[in-house]
């Protein structure tokens, strides 16, 4: 099996703590896991890849910015989007990767049917609308409207993004100013029916409470 084109760049060094845990998720689902056995982080604060490791905490943006990270030691761009919500949510943050030229991501998330995608995707609409059905709020309201184009955290690598929780706000920034794209339109929106209540349920199992939308 021939290495991925980005595999051959020259990649940032990485601190001690995080050369560990890369040699040991060799697989885009192996990285899914560990942010899945990571607890979910319910403070209003970001962390980088390091502190992710160091504290062993993580939100969605935690955890896709650890996810990207991961995935470019198996040779993957570092790539993130963001979902955006209506208003009524939380933002929701994938970290991508192909295989076959087929779209997958990792994600860490509060709710169950937010997170790994198989690679299976031809387009990033693609990938997204499959979040559609499991983004919702804790009333039910399903919440998906939009999502940015992908943001290659390459360009921070200046800026330490590895280890530097600072760094994150940069990043953040940033997605909050690149091209957006639109779902669906207000009037598909008024359409849309509340989430069943045994979806809803599966969804929030497992969750901290502390962590969901405050509605």
């Amino acid at each position: 099996m021939h290495p991925l084109p980005h595999a051959r760049q020259k990649l940032p060094a990485l601190p001690a703590e995080l050369q560990s845990v890369a040699r040991e998720l060799k697989t885009p689902a192996a990285i899914q896991a560990y942010l899945d056995a990571t607890p979910y982080s319910d403070e209003e604060r970001y962390r980088c890849p390091l502190s992710v490791v160091r504290d062993r905490k993580a939100h969605c943006f935690d955890g896709a910015v650890f996810g990207a990270a991961m995935l470019r030691r198996l040779g993957h761009p570092p790539l993130l989007v963001d979902l955006l919500p209506n208003g009524r949510d939380d933002d929701h943050m994938l970290a991508l990767f192909r295989v076959d030229g087929l779209l997958g991501a990792v994600a860490k998330s509060n709710f169950s049917g937010l997170r790994y995608r198989e690679p299976i995707f031809r387009s990033l609409r693609e990938i997204v609308l499959s979040y559609f059905e499991d983004y919702f709020n804790s009333q039910g309201e399903k919440t998906l409207r939009a999502y940015t184009v992908s943001l290659n955290l390459a360009r921070f690598d200046r800026q330490h993004w590895l280890t530097d929780d600072a760094t994150m706000d940069a990043i953040a920034d940033t997605l909050g100013r690149i091209r957006k794209v639109t779902l669906i339109t207000p009037r598909m929106a008024a359409r849309l029916q509340p989430v069943d209540p045994l979806a809803l349920k599966a969804g929030l199992l497992g969750s901290n409470p502390e962590g969901l939308f405050k509605l």
